[in-house]
């Protein structure tokens, strides 16, 4: 290819096959780039021709790449972020008058305890920046490095080491018993019988192991399961006029613990304590609206810890 065909392969040609190969569907596409849907086809006809390939062929009711998109998927998006991070990087960033949109995946334990106070702050410093907050999916750390995600909160040991993904660690959390207060059985202390034989209310996660899941194995205990909630918050919901116990972090199961008439109590063996960190992008490392977020993240968490241990 010369640089004369390239100019038959305008940026708005690029956008448009990011969009179809993220969506795998020219309505959905089309939407994501706010045009027509006749628009949207007129440039995958174009892109088809300009790489002489179907590039979304159909597979059942749905669209499929074809194996030659798959591989102009990783060159075009980072082709498309290095112009992004770029124009961004020469811009300055005013919290007072952006409307920028941030992605951010959390967990709801994250979001309740962290993200929530934050973002009310961040009201008051950047009233018309929005997030759109997501829960943590098995595509979290891909899609961090696509750039789709600005930012994603999650357990350091649960995010493989990938080298354009940049992190930095926010807080800790101990892990703690909880049961209901008039439980009938269990009295000030947590005794080891009891935490291998009490039937559980446990966090279940699609995406991976979970953290609780391994601290357990991590000291080679098993304990008869009741109850799988898909969500951290959910789980000292379930606990009340039940005999059955929850492993869960210090912080959420003292949110709950006068609202909801709970006992916490120090496990009978020492877990590790939970570690949330931030992951981004490599290539947002230079975009000043980044780093603000970054800053004030970093800055929110010390403060939680630093209430935390004066408690």
């Amino acid at each position: 290819m010369n640089r004369d065909e390239l100019y038959r392969l305008d940026l708005n040609l690029l956008l448009a096959f990011d969009a179809l190969m993220a969506e795998s569907s020219v309505t959905r596409a089309a939407e994501r780039m706010s045009i027509g849907q006749p628009a949207m086809s007129a440039s995958l006809a174009r892109l088809r021709k300009f790489f002489d390939d179907p590039l979304l062929v159909r597979q059942g009711r749905s669209l499929a790449p074809t194996n030659r998109a798959l591989e102009l998927v990783a060159p075009i998006r980072e082709a498309l972020d290095g112009l992004e991070s770029t124009i961004r990087a020469g811009r300055e960033f005013d919290p007072t008058t952006s409307s920028r949109t941030f992605t951010v995946m959390a967990s709801d334990y994250v979001l309740l305890m962290f993200l929530g106070p934050l973002l009310s702050d961040l009201r008051r410093e950047a009233p018309h920046v929005r997030f759109e907050i997501f829960p943590v999916t098995r595509d979290a750390a891909p899609s961090v490095v696509r750039s789709q995600l600005d930012l994603l909160i999650y357990p350091d040991e649960l995010v493989e080491d990938e080298p354009l993904v940049r992190s930095r660690m926010l807080f800790t959390d101990r892990l703690v018993c909880a049961v209901a207060r008039d439980h009938p059985d269990v009295g000030d202390v947590m005794t080891e019988h009891q935490f291998r034989t009490l039937p559980s209310v446990s966090f279940s996660s699609s995406s991976t192991a979970t953290i609780s899941d391994m601290r357990l194995q991590q000291v080679g205990y098993e304990r008869p399961l009741a109850i799988e909630a898909q969500s951290f918050v959910v789980q000292p919901l379930l606990l009340p006029g039940t005999t059955m116990m929850a492993l869960l972090p210090e912080r959420l199961a003292r949110y709950f613990e006068s609202r909801i008439s709970l006992r916490l109590m120090e496990p009978p063996v020492e877990l590790s304590p939970l570690r949330e960190a931030a992951f981004w992008s490599a290539r947002a490392d230079a975009d000043p609206a980044h780093r603000w977020l970054r800053r004030r993240m970093v800055e929110a968490a010390a403060r939680m810890e630093s209430i935390h241990q004066s408690e």
